[in-house]
């Protein structure tokens, strides 16, 4: 799995952060967090089609997180999409479906679908499972979370033994299907081995620190958060339900992160090294996100 930053500011441009945006990709998909400014542009110097994002999940509706959404929608139609797309958001998606609408740039040539999100909703398929979680913040936000799924091993010597030949029946037992050879039935559990540990990504959107965060990204590989204020703002912080540096780590620890990384940087901080230093007193596997950069996860 890759996570590329394509924006890392908060709610002001600088000269070397956009606006929010986040690419995920994984399980055979190009996802897209948040849809800044700049990101129609950011995604040409990280050498990420737009053609290829197939879904869009923004965690709320101020300007700083979705105005970059018209643009890259009316430039997908302009390159002649085909397949579909999926944009999901917390209660109020609707509203900016319509402010779309208002512009002239509703009517698309490839199938185009809005979808609400709650508290506590899944999206899943057989590769992976992504959880919302309600967060604190000035205006209805969700947190993200992506989970792979991982397969029991499949233990062939195991089920040879028992008589399974080699061929389609590995797949039926590797699928969960239980089969019969000879009368007599096999189950899935006679043949297959734990799971690998899966991989777990949590982003938070804005949100002040909160208990909600820490559940929710408990024993994740990477929790990437807001972290828009030094500690010495921390009234500031609260004041525009944001976070502190040293909030994101206190909540990297409780939760029991592998890795934190900061993003969401203010412009008013033109050097960051005290942001980073606040969060490393906490919790000291810890980075900065910048624009462009990428991860392995």
């Amino acid at each position: 799995m890759e996570i590329i930053f394509l924006g890392t500011s908060s709610a002001i441009h600088s000269y070397s952060r956009s606006h929010p945006a986040i690419i995920f990709k994984g399980f055979g998909e190009v996802m897209l967090f948040d849809c800044g400014e700049s990101t129609q542009k950011q995604l040409i110097f990280a050498k990420v089609s737009p053609m290829k994002i197939s879904k869009i999940f923004l965690t709320h509706y101020h300007g700083d997180h979705i105005l970059g959404l018209p643009g890259l929608l009316q430039s997908m139609n302009f390159r002649d999409r085909k397949t579909p797309l999926t944009i999901y958001g917390p209660k109020g998606l609707n509203r900016v479906k319509k402010a779309i609408k208002l512009l002239n740039l509703y009517d698309f040539n490839f199938p185009l679908e809005f979808i609400e999100l709650k508290n506590e909703d899944i999206i899943e398929n057989e590769k992976y499972i992504i959880k919302t979680k309600k967060v604190n913040h000035s205006v209805e936000t969700l947190a993200y979370s992506i989970e792979e799924k991982k397969k029991p091993k499949f233990l062939r010597d195991k089920a040879i033994e028992l008589g399974v030949p080699i061929g389609p029946l590995f797949g039926k037992l590797h699928r969960g299907e239980q089969i019969e050879i000879n009368g007599k039935i096999i189950k899935p559990s006679q043949v297959l081995g734990k799971p690998k540990k899966s991989k777990k990504i949590v982003y938070s959107g804005d949100t002040t620190p909160c208990e909600e965060m820490i559940n929710f990204a408990k024993n994740c590989d990477l929790l990437i958060h807001e972290s828009t204020y030094k500690k010495e703002d921390k009234n500031k912080a609260q004041k525009n339900f944001h976070s502190t540096a040293y909030d994101a780590a206190n909540i990297a620890k409780k939760s029991n992160a592998k890795k934190l990384i900061l993003t969401h940087i203010s412009t008013r901080y033109k050097d960051n090294k005290d942001l980073l230093k606040q969060a490393q007193t906490k919790f000291p596997n810890t980075i900065i996100a910048n624009d462009l950069m990428k991860i392995e996860v």
